[in-house]
């Protein structure tokens, strides 16, 4: 009987980038059509954020005064881009991938495939597009009146030569991770480059180490492609490009090497013995265990558990802090951890969720242990960043301290309140066992950061005002009311989920990682 040619049959092979492109035509076609038409606007919002970073600010005139700032302070927005950009990436073991590591084996992919599917879902990250534009607009606004558009190619060369090195340098690093006392290695050399940051930081050299790094010498490139020094200009481009194209090439030979080790994060925890615990009181207290144990023993979780409590310290010691700010920092921090796995929550499961469902146990207290781990990771972090900030900032008034509580209270129950609620809605099929694994798909992770961002934002400014124009309790109010409407869509999202329609929806999809 004849059958089609499958990848184990002798022959060409498709290229790296031709697999990729099928890779990513496979995973697009898995799409139904609502969710296709969200990606092509999605896409089509990015690029028409970029088009208007760039062409916008350099038709607004700004006071010379913080026009100088700005040209004083770039070479700092180019090394800032650097340090979280290689921070989001070396945390996440080699960048994103484009395929659950379980289900490669079922494709003819590649390590090329593999590190150049990491370079081109990187972008799609709230950070690197916010600093991205943030760079374009401030270029834009320095060059006005000169050339912009080559003002603005070495900011774009800059940003894929940084991409694309980081991308290298992660997976350097997983492969020391993957060797003898690589978690020692790894752990130790990360302490002292924080610490070293945090120094450089706290007493106030920032601006002169970024003057001795090549981000000072990347940001004097706009000013000479606006100013028409075209031999000094191309020679600064071609450099770029080298540096990119030599990246990338190093990345493929460490990204061989690095799949030569296996990687044994994950499989240290899960085989690891541990202690006979005392039998639950009840069945919340069982299933609250059971889903903490799952967050401590998932590596992408505990990784970026640990990044979110480095934050404050580094926020806090950036610079003088003034209680005006102080109620927006928590909320944005909550916000960072719902991306962790509440936004998706029932993913902790995977195929644990169809055994999870069988137990004899109501539905609505399945959600509330759900719903009581994710309010224990958001509220350590919060007022661990609450507690590091206001010290920073000095003594407040009683306005500004019930300000900086309420919001940060009020931030933490709407977070979880709309990640319970997108995690029943619009679940998603994720192995977080996967060091690389995210809870959602990058363009969908990009919109729920954004949403949950300005939400944090716009609610510690109103807190911060109120806090500044009227007496204290007019705070307590305004979160009695807000936590109220986050009380009444946790409800809802509780009515949802004792439906079996649902809840069936829900573990199909998740089971079938």
């Amino acid at each position: 009987m004849p059958t089609g040619r499958s990848s184990a049959d002798v022959g060409r092979h498709p290229g790296p980038a031709t697999s990729l492109r099928l890779l990513l035509g496979l995973r697009a076609r898995g799409l139904r059509t609502p969710a296709r038409v969200a990606v092509v606007v999605g896409v089509a919002l990015l690029v028409a954020v970029t088009v208007v970073s760039v062409t916008l600010p350099s038709q607004v005139g700004l006071a010379p005064e913080l026009v100088e700032a700005m040209r004083r302070y770039l070479p700092v927005g180019f090394l800032a881009f650097v340090v979280t950009t290689a921070t989001a990436v070396l945390f996440g073991g080699g960048g994103r991938e484009a395929i659950a590591a379980d289900q490669v084996v079922a494709y003819p992919l590649g390590p090329t495939t593999d590190h150049l599917a990491g370079l081109v879902l990187a972008p799609l990250n709230l950070a690197w597009l916010i600093q991205a534009w943030s760079l374009l607009a401030a270029v834009a606004v320095l060059t006005r009146g000169g050339h912009t558009w080559a003002a603005v190619v070495p900011v774009l060369l800059w940003l894929v030569a940084v991409t694309v090195a980081v991308q290298w340098l992660s997976w350097v690093v997983e492969y020391v991770r993957r060797g003898p006392r690589g978690e020692l290695v790894v752990r130790t050399t990360a302490v002292f480059a924080g610490l070293a940051i945090v120094v450089v930081v706290a007493t106030g050299h920032l601006l002169d180490a970024a003057r001795w790094t090549p981000a000072a010498w990347a940001s004097s490139l706009p000013a000479m492609g606006a100013a028409g020094d075209w031999l000094n200009w191309l020679f600064g481009c071609l450099v770029l490009t080298a540096v990119a194209l030599g990246a990338a090439i190093l990345g493929v030979g460490a990204a061989r090497m690095t799949w030569t080790r296996p990687a044994t994060t994950q499989a240290r925890v899960e085989t690891r013995r541990y202690a006979i615990r005392a039998f639950p009181r009840g069945d919340l207290q069982a299933l609250v265990a059971i889903d903490r144990a799952s967050v401590w023993r998932s590596a992408p979780l505990r990784r970026g558990l640990v990044l979110l409590s480095l934050l404050p310290v580094v926020v806090a010691f950036a610079g003088r802090l003034d209680w005006l700010m102080v109620p927006v920092l928590p909320g944005l921090v909550a916000s960072g951890g719902a991306l962790l796995f509440g936004v998706n929550a029932w993913a902790l499961d995977a195929r644990g969720a169809v055994w999870r469902e069988s137990l004899p146990v109501a539905p609505r207290t399945v959600l509330v242990a759900r719903a009581w781990v994710l309010v224990e990771v958001l509220t350590v972090a919060s007022v661990a960043t609450l507690l590091i900030c206001g010290w920073r900032a000095g003594q407040p008034t009683a306005a500004e301290l019930s300000a900086a509580v309420c919001a940060t209270l009020t931030i933490a129950l709407r977070t979880v309140a709309s990640g319970l609620r997108w995690s029943v809605r619009r679940p998603f099929s994720v192995d977080l066992r996967s060091v690389r694994a995210t809870p959602a798909p990058p363009l969908v992770m990009v919109a729920y950061s954004a949403r949950l961002a300005v939400a944090a934002t716009l609610t510690g400014l109103v807190f911060s005002v109120v806090g500044r124009l009227f007496p204290w309790w007019y705070c307590v109010v305004l979160a009695v009311v807000l936590c109220a409407t986050s009380v009444f869509s946790l409800w809802w999202t509780g009515r949802l989920w004792e439906r079996p329609s649902v809840r069936s929806r829900v573990v199909e999809t998740v089971a079938s990682v």
